[in-house]
């Protein structure tokens, strides 16, 4: 009897350090992501729990929100396979499972070794994760063979037989809210198939990180594009989402991209940075195309913009004219003159 329970305080023993030393792995998974991850540290918790517990994930939330960069990270930091399917209208089942090559079909008949496997296929026979992007923009009959392989974790391919997956395969997918252009509703056999983790827009000062990064600068940097003003371009991309005029308002990319233009225009214009000319015409460029207004509203994106860089520059400079002195009114049109 003592020896029994020897034995079995000695194997619980090794199970904890085993749990500790599996826990401990976890923990550092977690830092290491969220160093490269801004902004997500729950967000990656709950990603590496559910892909540890064998699990399906969908990661739902706005465009730019970071959803891609988030399940990227995670396999590549775990050493996982990663097949990549782009979710849209003209995806089919043969696309996503494969197919047989029709030239090698007519000498060779339909061989096993004539089948071209899909991303599907692919995962399921190495043990990846299928990583699908735009998940509610996928035919429902794709979406069928889709629900199938997360119930069985097999397919039947015709002519081919089954497929079975190996240890390892998930599939994880990535989505925009249905009501943005171009979604449908997704059913619910494949909610009840996946853990759903819900993302929004991150905060002020991680939206800033992202954009000093993605510009390479650094907060104790001199450049012409001064930290001060990366934090304006932010606020006036953030305030997109709230306008009462905006259905769908810009994502962090657009300050990205409201930075990269207003640099190079700055030296094409030989004027500096928070010059109106430079920054409203970066901010109409960056941001015009990427708001959606509300239907039956008057106003075009290039107003609503405009407005916007005035309610936050003119305020934030005390002057914000339209001549490299900032004394001149901000112009309303979708460009201005040097």
């Amino acid at each position: 009897m003592a020896d029994t329970a020897a034995a079995t305080t000695a194997a619980t023993n090794g199970s904890e350090r085993n749990i500790q030393s599996t826990n401990g792995e976890l923990h550092q998974l977690v830092d290491r992501l969220s160093t490269g991850v801004v902004g997500r540290v729950r967000e990656i918790e709950l990603t590496v729990a559910a892909i540890s517990a064998d699990r399906h994930i969908v990661i739902e939330g706005p465009p730019g929100t970071g959803k891609s960069t988030l399940l990227r990270a995670v396999a590549r930091e775990l050493g996982i396979g990663f097949e990549f399917v782009e979710g849209n209208a003209e995806l089919t089942p043969a696309r996503v499972v494969g197919h047989f090559d029709p030239a090698r079909v007519l000498s060779d008949g339909y061989d096993p070794d004539v089948f071209v496997p899909g991303p599907l296929a692919s995962a399921l026979r190495d043990g990846s994760l299928l990583y699908i992007e735009e998940l509610n923009r996928i035919p429902e009959e794709t979406l069928n063979v889709l629900i199938t392989v997360m119930s069985e974790r097999e397919i039947t391919v015709p002519r081919l037989g089954r497929l079975e997956a190996a240890p390892g395969f998930r599939l994880v997918a990535a989505m925009n809210p249905f009501d943005a252009v171009g979604t449908a509703r997704i059913s619910g056999a494949v909610y009840d198939r996946m853990c759903r983790i819900a993302v929004g827009y991150q905060s002020t000062d991680d939206e800033t990180l992202i954009v000093r990064r993605a510009v390479g600068l650094e907060p104790t940097e001199e450049t012409q594009a001064p930290t001060d003003w990366i934090g304006l371009v932010v606020e006036l991309v953030r305030a997109t989402r709230s306008h009462p005029d905006v259905r769908v308002g810009s994502s962090v990319r657009g300050a990205i991209d409201m930075v990269f233009v207003a640099t190079s225009l700055a030296e094409l214009r030989e004027l500096p940075v928070l010059a109106p000319k430079v920054s409203l015409d970066a901010a109409l460029v960056a941001l015009s195309g990427r708001i959606r207004v509300r239907e039956g509203t008057t106003r075009t994106p290039e107003e609503i913009i405009t407005e916007l860089w005035e309610a936050t520059f003119n305020r934030s400079t005390g002057d914000g004219g339209g001549d490299p002195e900032g004394k001149a009114v901000a112009p309303n049109g979708a460009t201005t003159s040097p």
